[in-house]
């Protein structure tokens, strides 16, 4: 069973327009709504492919009620923690060409009483995870040390940690040993204070995170593929991507992958970026399932390409 916890979730609307022009009336050709967060978008990958997982994350109003509803209806069991404030709504709109605008809501602010609730949430469900994955911005009223300390309750535990976040809340985490971090390039960038032009680069970026005290990291390079560095060694892998459709919440499918098929190793890595390349090919924020998932087409080597250069990020990139 896989835990997530998201800090801040959301109702996630999508909106597929013919194009985006400013001023005008815009009509959709296609939306959908769904269930939105990190570590929801990770349930929800964990789920379509079959496994069971528990979703934590604190959920309010008739929003909050709706995303109880939504994830029931996908098979994921709801923990959801009771708050004052309204689960915020989050607006996605998509050209043809797969460009992708996107308005995300700020999200209530928790207090204090609120923010504890959450973690004894994740301890009541912890002893029966095989991975908790803590994912996702922190919301207003949780200080960057809440993942911190989250790790440290959860270590405790005797849980494995998986943290998807960026920032002061990286930062702050990584002296309390997460087991896997997973940020893409920019983020890779951000936490190691210079910017990154190759695949060596980021290699060099992560071991630098491991040396900080991440056990593991898994790092997702948008079109050049992703990187893992572990105590084993380091691997790279890539799959051949036939259309982008809609890259929201590819980076969330490619971590429940990889967590799903034992998070460590290179099989590991492969079955990350099979379940993040068929992601890029569905719908808004839609999951892929075993049967959308091309694992023979993943190219996975301990040879890291370090003077390939890193392309530019799309935006949204996950």
């Amino acid at each position: 069973m896989i835990l997530t916890v998201t800090p801040n979730p959301s109702l996630d609307r999508t909106y597929e327009l013919p194009g985006l022009t400013r001023g005008t009336v815009l009509r959709a050709t296609a939306d959908r709504v769904d269930p939105g967060g990190k570590g929801i978008n990770v349930s929800r990958a964990v789920a379509a492919a079959g496994h069971r997982t528990v979703a934590v994350a604190p959920m309010g109003g008739p929003e909050g009620a709706l995303l109880t509803r939504l994830l029931g209806d996908l098979g994921i069991e709801a923990a959801g923690v009771p708050i004052a404030g309204n689960t915020r709504i989050n607006v996605t709109l998509v050209e043809p060409d797969g460009t992708l605008t996107k308005v995300n809501a700020a999200g209530p602010e928790l207090s204090p009483a609120e923010a504890e609730d959450v973690l004894e949430a994740v301890r009541g469900h912890s002893s029966a995870a095989d991975w908790i994955a803590c994912c996702g911005s922190l919301p207003r009223g949780l200080p960057p040390q809440w993942y911190a300390e989250l790790v440290e309750r959860s270590h405790r535990a005797g849980a494995r940690i998986a943290l998807d976040t960026s920032g002061a809340a990286l930062t702050a985490a990584l002296h309390r040993g997460p087991d896997v971090i997973k940020p893409n390039a920019q983020e890779l960038a951000e936490a190691v204070g210079r910017p990154l032009a190759t695949v060596g680069d980021a290699l060099k970026a992560a071991e630098e995170l491991r040396g900080r005290g991440a056990r593991s990291v898994l790092a997702s390079l948008g079109a050049d593929g992703q990187l893992l560095v572990e105590a084993s060694g380091a691997y790279f892998a890539t799959a051949p991507v036939t259309a982008v459709r809609s890259n929201v919440g590819a980076g969330d499918a490619s971590l429940a992958g990889f967590l799903a098929a034992g998070g460590q190793g290179p099989e590991a890595l492969a079955s990350a970026v099979a379940h993040g390349a068929a992601a890029v090919q569905l719908a808004g924020s839609l999951m892929p399932t075993p049967a959308d998932l091309d694992l023979p087409s993943v190219v996975t080597t301990s040879h890291v390409p370090l003077d390939r250069a890193l392309a530019e990020p799309a935006p949204c990139s996950p």
